[in-house]
């Protein structure tokens, strides 16, 4: 009922809300990307996105069929590994950066671990400008991290704007110079946030540096300062600091990811990798539910027995032919 292609490409235009982003992206043309979402909402019977000339925004039917989409995908890829015989073996060095840390980045590190047991996946968690130069010293082999807007590199995975955040009662003074809470260089977001308040001839200070994520956030919570963060990661506890406060805009941020240049014997684990975290885009601005543990749906629960007996069927067969 529906088709793999059309899913892939629904998938990319609603991770980067916009059809030349996801042409882009597939290496197809725009009007095949549209073309490909009027089928599959021909096939559902559904609007997916609601669209004018400014924006791309998904519907309710398209928030639900991210879910639908992300599970036939992976089913598909699972299907074509079995009879194909493919599997993936070496060593693959990732590096993420600490945008991710409170986002639902393990959840697809986990469905990668489980499809590719035999890959021995290294994750280094950094400043996106530190993640950029160990990928191009050849000490990474894939990076997901921010980039500037002007830099072309790498491979889109979402774009979101750069907001100020603080906690809820902070209260600025419009006197004094702005308290910065901030990651050490060569943090992208530092950069921004200094230049546009130069921009602004206003004063500031740097009242917390951490290299943590975590650390930040803690210092924002407590009411020390401002920081410049992803309006889709905003933590909980933090809120954007109001236009009425008078900080400067600071632009928009991409998060990419971007290839070592080098080709390697992790070259396939790499593209793998890079098909997941495209194919989960959305779930990287959205945090793990809190709260109690989620009930497992019971076709899941099927679907991740029958994946297990498939690959256990296979093992078994190659383990006899050797």
């Amino acid at each position: 009922m529906y088709e793999p292609s059309h899913l892939r490409t629904f998938l990319a235009v609603a991770q980067t809300l916009s059809f030349t982003q996801a042409a882009r992206r597939l290496g197809l043309r725009q009007s095949t990307v549209s073309q490909h979402v009027r089928r599959l909402e021909d096939a559902t019977g559904r609007a997916l996105f609601t669209r004018d000339t400014h924006s791309v925004e998904l519907t309710e039917d398209g928030e639900a069929m991210l879910g639908f989409a992300r599970r036939i995908l992976d089913v598909h890829e699972q299907a074509t590994a079995f009879f194909t015989g493919t599997r993936l073996r070496g060593r693959l060095r990732f590096g993420a950066s600490e945008d991710f840390v409170l986002t639902r980045l393990p959840e697809i590190l986990e469905g990668f671990r489980h499809d590719h047991p035999e890959v021995d996946l290294e994750l280094t968690v950094e400043l996106s400008g530190t993640l950029h130069e160990q990928l191009a010293a050849g000490k990474l082999d894939l990076v997901l991290a921010k980039r500037r807007p002007e830099d072309p590199r790498g491979e889109l995975v979402w774009h979101d704007r750069l907001v100020w955040i603080g906690a809820e009662r902070l209260r600025l003074d419009a006197e004094r110079p702005v308290p910065l809470i901030v990651f050490p260089p060569p943090g992208i977001t530092r950069a921004l946030a200094l230049e546009a308040l130069e921009r602004q001839g206003r004063a500031w200070r740097i009242v917390c540096t951490s290299g943590s994520l975590n650390g930040l956030i803690a210092a924002a919570r407590a009411g020390l300062g401002v920081m410049a963060h992803s309006r889709g990661l905003i933590p909980p506890g933090l809120v954007r600091i109001p236009d009425r406060a008078g900080l400067p805009e600071l632009g928009r941020v991409d998060f990419v990811l971007v290839h070592g240049g080098r080709r390697t014997s992790a070259q396939g684990a790499a593209d793998a990798l890079a098909a997941a975290i495209l194919a989960g885009g959305d779930r990287l601005h959205r945090r793990p539910t809190a709260g109690p543990a989620r009930r497992i749906d019971p076709r899941e629960a099927r679907e991740a027995r029958e994946a297990r007996e498939a690959r256990e069927a296979r093992e078994t067969r190659e383990a006899d032919e050797g």
